[in-house]
């Protein structure tokens, strides 16, 4: 990898901001378009709820469905029966209400509060995916017989929760090259009173935050051939970035594709990711995934199940919780979700963050542009000039920030590059600022500091700046 003598300056400390700022002034400037990543449907609403608006170029009369779709995002469910049959189906296991339970003002979730190192709440905005080693097929994963494929820690009454969850933190010392300490904060995960029996030796655990959802359809509408082509692009470079697709089944095409969502790229469709959400988050069933996951061994939550497909007969309503329309409607919000527009792109410094951040290598994992290709039934997604900054690609990230849970084609140092658009706003929208997949970063610098495997190089250079040039780059993504 080359790096500009402008970069070695800084990254021995020898370089000033204000040299960056006015090097970035003179030599760099932002591409036409980049203030506004989601192309056309970018939004300027940068305040509490910058995440919620439609795309902007979405025409009145097509805005219908998408608040139709954000009332089923937004609002509870409960249990069956109920006189809100429209929105009853809830569990018999879940983790959540509504799918803005976890995706608050559809942002970006939490781990729990963790007083004195460690978490006295129960976990809602982080979720723990569970399976055991073995052959997934068209799951991705092999679920654990008794557990499924991921711990549900509440219920109705009645039920009893699969288990509870305690995470607790390490503080990590570390150093920057110029003498400055910081501080990593190691996550450490306890299964307590597991209510179905012993989870066993072989379990294999993967914790998950919520992300935002913004830019969902415009992330869909990146054609297949672009994304193998970056792949390609950077299998022949040396520059030790590597990443590859996940290939996954997706349930609403019926077919096997690149994975795009998840933390692992294990999510093919928005369609699969919203309905799979419903599913395994709430116990809301729908013509995707009709049935609520209850294993052999947990007699009260499939009694559960008998007694609502009972009521459901009875009264002669649809087989599942979550009829066509409703669904439809849901994937509708969320593919139309607009991506805000970018806060002072043409700033000095974060024009020198932005120099940094590509010549450090940060862009070849997390690349900038992308024009989306034709999305069936959204014109307004099709043909647009975007700045999500991810290649959508699997990389290994090392060992510190491994899972050792496969999924699909993902392993377990393996995680798909997340959009950056959007992170400079979770603080307004969500207020914090956790960040990776498991919120262990309070922050983008500690996020950085975090990547390994590939990411090592650039992790490195990142270290080794002055503080000026690191705060430069900070901003600079903050920025987006």
């Amino acid at each position: 990898m080359t790096f500009s003598p402008l970069l070695r300056l800084a990254a021995c400390g020898l370089l000033s901001v204000a040299t960056l700022q006015a090097s970035a002034g003179q030599d760099d400037s932002i591409e036409p378009g980049e203030a506004w990543p989601g192309g056309d449907t970018s939004t300027t609403d940068h305040g509490r709820n910058a995440f919620s608006s439609p795309a902007a170029n979405l025409d009145p009369d097509r805005q219908t469905p998408f608040f139709i779709g954000n009332s089923f995002f937004k609002k509870n469910w409960v249990a069956a029966p109920a006189s809100t049959t429209g929105r009853d189906g809830l569990g018999p296991h879940f983790i959540a209400r509504a799918c803005a339970g976890c995706h608050v003002l559809d942002g970006r979730g939490a781990p729990p509060p963790a007083a004195a190192g460690v978490s006295t709440e129960v976990p809602v905005g982080l979720l723990l995916r569970i399976s055991v080693p073995g052959d997934g097929g068209k799951a991705g994963v092999r679920p654990h017989p008794v557990y499924g494929g991921q711990l549900n820690t509440l219920a109705l009454e009645g039920i009893t929760p699969e288990a509870t969850v305690q995470i607790g933190y390490t503080e990590e010392p570390g150093q920057f090259a110029d003498g400055t300490a910081y501080s990593l904060r190691r996550p450490r995960y306890r299964i307590e009173a597991p209510a179905y029996g012993p989870l066993g030796d072989d379990l294999l655990v993967s914790p998950r935050v919520a992300p935002q959802v913004i830019g969902l359809g415009l992330l869909q509408a990146i054609p297949e051939a672009d994304l193998r082509a970056i792949a390609n692009r950077q299998g022949a470079s040396a520059t030790g970035i590597s990443g590859r697709p996940n290939r996954v089944w997706d349930e609403a095409s019926q077919s096997w594709v690149i994975g795009r969502f998840g933390w692992k790229a294990n999510v093919g469709s928005i369609a699969h990711q919203t309905a799979g959400a419903f599913n395994g988050d709430m116990g809301i069933t729908s013509r995707l995934f009709p049935r609520e996951e209850c294993t052999a061994a947990q007699a009260d939550c499939r009694a559960r199940q008998a007694k609502e497909s009972e009521w459901r007969r009875a009264r002669g309503e649809p087989a599942y919780d979550l009829d066509d329309r409703a669904l439809e409607r849901t994937i509708y919000y969320t593919t139309t979700l607009a991506v805000p527009s970018r806060r002072d792109p043409e700033n000095a410094e974060v024009l020198a963050g932005r120099m940094l951040f590509r010549e450090a290598g940060c862009a070849s994992c997390h690349q900038p542009r992308h024009v989306t290709g034709p999305l069936a039934g959204f014109p307004e997604l099709s043909g647009q000039i975007i700045y999500p900054y991810t290649d959508l690609l699997l990389h290994d990230m090392g060992d510190d920030l491994a899972d050792g849970r496969p999924d699909f084609e993902a392993s377990g140092q393996e995680w798909r590059t997340p959009p950056l658009w959007g992170i400079g706003l979770i603080p307004a929208v969500n207020g914090h600022h956790f960040l990776l997949h498991d919120g262990r970063a309070r922050g983008v610098a500690e996020a950085i500091l975090w990547h390994g495997g590939e990411a090592m190089t650039a992790r490195e250079h990142f270290r080794r700046l002055d503080a000026p040039a690191r705060a430069a780059l900070i901003r600079f993504v903050e920025s987006l």
